[in-house]
């Protein structure tokens, strides 16, 4: 029973009494909670830098309690630091940042925020360093990066507990579907120990205090994986498991760890074909990760903190993770973190959403059929699209999700000419004035695609070009996207002038000595007088008062004559007649030497829209008679001087120009008609704006060395050279071609 207050006086006792009683012992459970609380939570007492050996540091991180496991860390390059999280930790030091400067720790923060205590730990510098727990306490240990350059370092995974023993279970290698050698090796725990640094030309990784079965102790020959690695050596190296991997060629590796299994993955940085050529290429910021046994999303999160971006997980994102990473990209950790729990990535802007891989698949699939289902519903748009600068059909070209070249293979311009004149495009060239949806493909080679329409499924095109317009029938969203289509491909064509010199350039050197002799006689037959003579003079020569009764011819002709050149000869003659014998003997030396050098320069110019050829010639028409069946005709060669040039101007005003030029002159005349030279160059070739380029040139040397004689006569000396032709000819000739582009403004 419960006693009742007769006055108003016991009341106000009793109620003081019930009062003080409630707050004792609201007092007490208040105790009670704080010293529970205070007895489960663990705290960060002091941390503490010292100097070790050999250029070292040792950070002594002092908690209140003994640490059930490593704290999941990472490690960032710029700027150097080491970062743990103490999951449940409180900070008991009553200080959040100290600056010590000591060797290659330049100083620490400490950072309390919800569950989770994270100690920075900032470098002055590069730096490799281990970790250990001895109960409450754990040890950084660090080593400054001053080494010989090019000397390997190496990467520590982890630090076993000293006296436990490990056992690698398997090892296996795989070409991975980008090319790489994956060599895979399977752990009896997850904290096994491991060293890996670049040896050499090799990778040598070093599995502490481990045990391997003698059928694992082997050599394997993976040459034939088509993969940088080459041979995978597996053996025991004391307390130790020593593994030596030699690649070839330029490469690279990565190392990370989920769960008990180690992956390194070896990697071409030399041109690769086939699938390797689309390999993903991480280029984020490096950092080191060592987590055990941590939930994923915790994990999400500090790649989160490190790069600042949003990273957002769907629900379904659970489990834990055990990865260890040595200065890999933080995106290609991330995908490394993914890949190990079945989850997928889509980024948008700074956001990235993370869910397991099949959902969101479907997820996609389902937006896209909805997506579908409200254009299906959605009202019918026509709009007309005047255009400025591109082609209509070519701009429907381009919306319909094809692809237009840059001018027509069959009508391009040739250097023949025509009496239809040069194969230029023009609007007339085949395609119709107007059109409907479907595309013509006598401009080009097109190529359409579904997938790259502009249009949507109920969508339709069709073009005027007498008014140039593009006439669009669609829904209101891909009218906006067909309105920013259009604004970046309707844009002026940049104009190019391209000037080329054409330079012939001939030296030639000709000499020749040659004699002429004749003789002529005379005498008495029967009381007549008879006159016999050579010689070359337009006069018959007299012998006492008798003319000879033919015309004389020298008894040696071999005058002085280049070929190829008209110039008479410079000559010295003389006669010696003597009465008594009644002999005339003609002698006649020519001389002649000659010297020419002479260049012909050509100029064409000619000034062409972007990506379409041009060309200029210009020439004669040589005629010539053949004789058939039907008689005489008369037909032409061309001789003709013809640049052809097709530019493409660059992003960086550099133009790429496929050339030809064709310089042809009238040679010689033979039975058959007049011969043409042909001179032609035909290349591509990339110059920047206003500089020349010279496309080749053809150096011909001609050297002669004739000589013509009397037999046996022209081979005595001295007298001998009056019975010899002797010439000497030395002809050079080049032909230099000069190319100058300029965009015009």
């Amino acid at each position: 029973m419960i006693a009742v207050p007769n006055t108003l006086n016991e009341l106000r006792l009793h109620m003081a009494h019930t009062t003080r009683t409630r707050i004792f012992q609201a007092i007490a459970a208040l105790g009670l909670l704080i010293s529970t609380v205070t007895a489960q939570a663990n705290s960060l007492e002091a941390v503490n830098v010292s100097q070790g050996a050999e250029n070292s540091q040792v950070v002594k991180i002092t908690l209140s309690e003994a640490l059930a496991a490593m704290p999941p860390y990472f490690a960032t390059t710029n700027p150097h630091r080491i970062v743990l999280d103490f999951a449940n930790v409180d900070n008991a030091m009553g200080r959040r940042s100290e600056t010590v400067d000591a060797g290659v720790v330049h100083g620490y923060n400490v950072v309390h925020a919800a569950d989770r205590t994270r100690v920075v730990v900032d470098l002055n510098g590069p730096a490799t360093y281990s970790l250990r727990k001895d109960k409450n306490i754990l040890l950084i240990a660090l080593h400054g990066a001053r080494v010989a350059p090019g000397a390997a370092q190496p990467a520590h995974f982890a630090s076993a507990d000293a006296g436990t023993t490990f056992n690698i279970r398997d090892v296996a290698f795989r070409r991975g579907k980008n090319g790489e050698g994956r060599i895979e090796v399977n752990l009896s725990d997850p904290g096994v120990g491991i060293d890996i640094k670049q040896k050499g030309a090799a990778i040598q990784l070093d599995f502490l205090n481990t045990t391997l079965p003698q059928a694992l102790q082997r050599r394997l020959d993976v040459s034939e994986f088509a993969t940088p690695a080459q041979t995978v050596e597996t053996f025991a190296q004391g307390k130790a498991t020593r593994m030596i991997v030699k690649p070839k060629g330029k490469w690279d590796y990565v190392a990370y760890q989920t769960g008990r299994n180690f992956i390194l993955e070896v990697t071409s940085l030399e041109g690769v074909t086939g699938q390797a050529a689309d390999k993903k290429k991480y280029d984020g910021e490096k950092l080191s990760l060592d987590f055990q046994n941590v939930d994923v999303r915790s994990v999400l999160k500090v790649i989160a903190d490190f790069t600042g971006k949003n990273i957002v997980a769907a629900d379904s994102v659970t489990g834990n993770v055990t990865i260890r990473l040595k200065d890999v990209p933080w995106d290609q950790a991330l995908d490394v973190v993914l890949r190990a729990k079945g989850l997928d990535k889509r980024m948008n802007g700074n956001v990235i959403w993370v869910e397991q891989s099949d959902a969101l698949t479907k997820k996609e699939e389902e937006e896209k059929r909805a997506r579908q289902s409200s254009e299906e519903l959605e009202p019918l748009l026509t709009r007309n699209y005047k255009l400025n600068y591109v082609r209509a059909d070519d701009a429907m070209t381009i919306i319909s999700g094809g692809s237009r070249s840059a001018n027509n293979v069959d009508n391009a311009p040739t250097c023949s000419p025509s009496s239809e004149g040069l194969k230029l495009q023009n609007a007339s060239s085949g395609a119709n004035t107007s059109g409907g949806a479907t595309i013509s493909n006598q401009r080009g080679a097109v190529e359409t695609k579904a997938n790259n329409r502009v249009l949507s499924i109920r969508g339709a095109a069709s073009y005027d070009l007498t008014s140039n317009t593009l006439i669009i029938t669609d829904i209101a969203d891909r009218h906006a996207k067909v309105e920013e289509v259009l604004k970046g491909i309707d844009l002026p064509s940049r104009q190019v002038m391209i000037e080329a010199r054409i330079v012939l350039a001939d030296d030639s050197f000709g000499r020749t000595l040659g004699a002429r002799l004749g003789v002529q006689t005379g005498g008495t037959i029967s009381g007549n007088r008879i006159g016999i003579g050579t010689g070359n003079s337009s006069s018959p020569a007299a012998i006492n008062g008798v003319t000879t009764t033919s015309t004389p011819s020298y008894n040696v002709d071999l005058p002085a004559n280049i070929l190829s050149y008209s110039n008479s000869a410079s000559s010295l003659g003389f006669t010696l007649f003597s009465a008594a014998a009644e002999t005339l003997l003609s002698l006649e030396l020519q001389a002649l030497e000659q010297d020419n050098r002479g260049k012909i320069l050509s100029n064409p110019k000619v000034i062409t829209t972007n990506l379409k050829p041009a060309v200029i010639l210009q020439g004669r028409q040589i005629p010539y008679q053949t004789i058939s069946q039907s008689g005489t005709q008369t037909t032409f060669k061309d001789a003709l001087l013809c640049l052809l040039v097709a530019p493409q101007v660059l992003n960086n005003d550099d133009i790429i120009m496929d050339v030809e030029v064709q310089k042809d002159a009238q040679g010689e005349n033979t039975s058959a008609g007049p011969a043409i030279n042909v001179k032609r160059v035909l290349t591509q070739v990339r110059v920047k704006n206003g500089e020349t380029a010279v496309l080749g040139g053809i150096f011909e040397q001609t050297q002669r060395n004739d000589t013509s004689k009397v037999p046996l006569l022209g081979d005595i000396p001295v007298l001998g050279s009056l019975f010899r032709n002797n010439s000497k000819a030395d002809e050079k000739s080049e032909m230099l071609i000069f190319l100058t582009p300029r965009i015009l403004q």
